[in-house]
């Protein structure tokens, strides 16, 4: 019966496709859908997606030969499972009518795509068609529960996975979206900058994945080689390729503002992978292929919640310290007995958190026009920076809680934890029975 469920599902999916088949052609007049802000944010669409097979190689390549194509599905399963959430309900919970006082969508607003065929925009991105607006924010949605997957690698049974990631991206995923990205959120109220991502995205991911190594514990095995240190420099150069649509794409249009997201984004992470080599050699270590790659995906986190709000110099900052906090994080977890794999939360959670702050730092008005909270505390006002500080404890309190809970119900349903026996022959042949 169990091994029906899933498959069951979908011919569930294709009754409700056929009931509810949204060919209402919605036309609004006077529309200002433009066709070059149309084309950008189709590019950047294609770039943020491209980013999660960029991120299976990135985890593919650290993880033990064994595991290696488990853990690359691990990422590359969300492009399936998330599409389908969103399609059916998943963009009306982040973007739908504002319901709960700013921290949740209607999930029948656009329940299975209802009233995006046309020329309907969304109300914070007039010149382009609502349905590429729902398609660009699938990808973040996408990536999001893929993040996590490195904390629990080499120790995670795949079906316990796949409920988990439908659970964090209705429970954990949307919510914070609708809060920060919807102008009736409770966060986009008070006034909380997040350009791309950092609170919605990486620190969601990032305290996802320090709850998952607490309550999945430690590998039986944790000492191993990685399996391809190419394969993480692939993974690396994917993530960064892509990240321009992630970030420049925010912009939701093809103006300077774009522009300035892209710049900041180059700057923060070259000056970020740097950062991670030099203070390796610092601390007496050679400087090598996964430093460098470690700290240029750490200023790229870094630098998404602030990328159309700070200048490059200052993005350079945010690129440098974000890249030594984050690794004196990774040198204090491996003291403690945390078994964050692929150390997520040093590098995703933390690098998000001090994008974040750095935020509050250095945003200034005349970079964007749209953030009406102020400037930020190198400039002397306070207001931005305690808004974030407040945030940051709420939503790392969310996040935690939240994803510990869920991961105890989806343990409940489903075992989440591999057999100490299916651990040693790999999870590519116990999950998979499949190899490298």
């Amino acid at each position: 019966m169990k091994k029906f469920i899933p498959f069951g599902i979908l011919l569930i999916v294709i009754v409700l496709a056929l009931i509810y088949p949204s060919v209402t052609l919605t036309t609004v007049k006077d529309s200002k859908i433009d066709t070059g802000d149309t084309a950008w944010l189709l590019v950047s669409t294609a770039l943020v997606l491209i980013m999660t097979p960029g991120l299976a190689f990135f985890y593919g390549g650290m993880v033990s030969k064994k595991n290696v194509l488990s853990t690359m599905l691990q990422s590359f399963v969300c492009m399936g499972v998330i599409t389908v959430i969103w399609v059916i309900f998943g963009f009306s919970l982040a973007f739908g009518e504002d319901e709960f006082g700013g921290f949740i969508g209607n999930p029948g607003t656009f329940f299975m795509m209802k009233g995006t065929l046309g020329n309907a925009t969304w109300e914070l991105a007039p010149t382009i068609p609502l349905i590429l607006f729902a398609m660009f924010q699938l990808k973040f949605a996408v990536i999001t529960p893929a993040l996590i997957t490195g904390a629990f690698a080499e120790r995670i049974r795949f079906n316990s996975y796949v409920i988990f990631l439908c659970l964090f991206m209705v429970f954990i995923y949307a919510p914070l979206a609708h809060a920060t990205w919807h102008p009736k959120g409770f966060l986009f109220g008070k006034g909380v900058l997040d350009f791309a991502g950092g609170t919605v995205v990486h620190m969601s991911a990032g305290w996802a994945a320090l709850a998952s190594a607490i309550y999945l514990k430690g590998r039986n095995e944790t000492s191993h080689n990685p399996a391809r240190i190419s394969y993480v420099l692939l993974g690396t150069g994917l993530l960064w390729f892509g990240w321009f649509g992630f970030n420049a794409g925010s912009a939701l249009g093809s103006g300077t503002l774009a522009a300035t997201a892209l710049a900041t984004t180059t700057t923060a992470s070259a000056a970020a992978a740097m950062a991670w080599m030099f203070f390796d050699i610092l601390r007496g270590k050679k400087p090598g292929v996964l430093g460098a790659c470690i700290g240029a995906v750490v200023g790229l986190v870094a630098i998404t919640p602030a990328a159309g709000f700070v200048t490059i110099p200052h993005s350079l900052i945010i690129g440098i310290v974000a890249a030594v906090v984050s690794n004196l994080v990774v040198i204090w977890r491996t003291k403690t007995s945390i078994d964050d794999t692929l150390d997520v939360f040093p590098c995703h959670g933390v690098g998000g958190m001090v994008g974040m702050l750095l935020t509050g730092v250095f945003a200034h008005q005349n970079v964007n026009a749209a953030n009406t909270t102020g400037n930020g505390l190198f400039y002397g006002e306070t207001h931005l920076f305690l808004v974030h500080l407040i945030t940051l404890i709420g939503v790392s309190a969310f996040a935690f809680i939240g994803s510990f809970i869920l991961l105890k119900i989806t343990d409940m349903i489903s075992t989440l934890r591999v057999t100490p026996e299916e651990e040693l022959a790999g999870l590519d042949i116990s999950q998979h029975d499949e190899e490298l």
